[in-house]
């Protein structure tokens, strides 16, 4: 790349830069970008320029397929309900264990061997998370909702200059509880009055088609998305994510995007240019 070229993508980041500064931005990290190492270190190093750049990044992490890898070593065969982790007192052993553990001071590690200041907390650290057993038509064990959200741990580490990287095992009146990272997300999002809630899936985004990447929504209002999830447009996985956006946006969060982690610097390209990836779900 030549130095003019270089030099004119530092000059379009700059408003963004600007516009950013200060304001603090949450991500949720999980699926194939953490299976994959350079899609891993390609992550680690866009929080850490944006961080560098005076945006105060929280960082909340899943794990889905370490734990399957740990319990079917184990001897233990993963179970889902309708979507759900069924998560009895041994799984719940082994949710702590990889998140809390394994995953979460992985990724801590790697942020700082890479020239980050990040620290690792779990929901339960101060009672970040608080919940209780998740009522529904089927039993899922010890999954939790969230029923408070206290955010005091993550502002202390962004107030003193950290990347707070959060493993979703929440602080039960009994137990721990497994959470869902995305609604964890958007639950922390909404505390933080976050500027905005990053979703990184293994999808393009919001699809007019779901079988043409093509058909890509780039920019869509919270009205006209409600009208999607109604007409089947938005449907089966997309669906939670969709509405953990539309509940930040709702109770304040300025924008929302479902972005695209498979894609190399795909945070970047989002937050930093003109073009941006993924779709980004706006109030209006």
């Amino acid at each position: 790349m030549t130095g003019s070229k270089r030099v004119k993508i530092l000059a379009e980041a700059l408003p963004y830069i600007q516009k950013y500064l200060q304001k603090t931005v949450v991500v949720k990290y999980g699926g194939a970008a953490m299976e994959k190492a350079e899609l891993r270190e390609a992550i680690i190093d866009d929080i850490i320029l944006l961080s560098l750049v005076g945006i105060r990044l929280v960082l909340v992490h899943g794990g889905g397929p370490e734990i399957n890898a740990l319990l079917n070593r184990l001897g233990k065969k993963p179970r889902f309900i309708d979507g759900l982790r069924y998560t009895d007192e041994e799984t719940m052993d082994v949710v702590q264990m990889v998140l809390c553990g394994k995953v979460n001071k992985e990724l801590v590690s790697q942020i700082n061997r890479r020239g980050g200041k990040a620290i690792g907390l779990s929901g339960q650290d101060g009672t970040l998370f608080t919940a209780e057993r998740l009522k529904g038509f089927s039993d899922y064990g010890l999954v939790g909702e969230i029923i408070n959200t206290d955010p005091a741990p993550v502002e202390m580490a962004l107030n003193n200059g950290y990347i707070p990287v959060i493993s979703t095992v929440a602080h039960g009146s009994d137990t721990a509880y497994n959470i869902n990272a995305d609604i964890a997300a958007a639950k922390l999002s909404v505390e933080l009055k976050a500027e905005k809630l990053f979703l990184l899936t293994d999808v393009p985004g919001i699809l007019r088609n779901q079988n043409d990447t093509a058909t890509l929504i780039p920019e869509i209002a919270l009205s006209e998305l409600r009208t999607l999830i109604g007409d089947g447009t938005v449907s089966k996985g997309m669906i939670p994510k969709v509405e953990c956006c539309v509940s930040a946006l709702e109770n304040g969060v300025n924008r929302a995007v479902i972005l695209d982690g498979r894609t190399p610097h795909s945070l970047l390209v989002e937050m930093l240019t003109d073009d941006g990836v993924g779709t980004q779900i706006v109030q209006g």
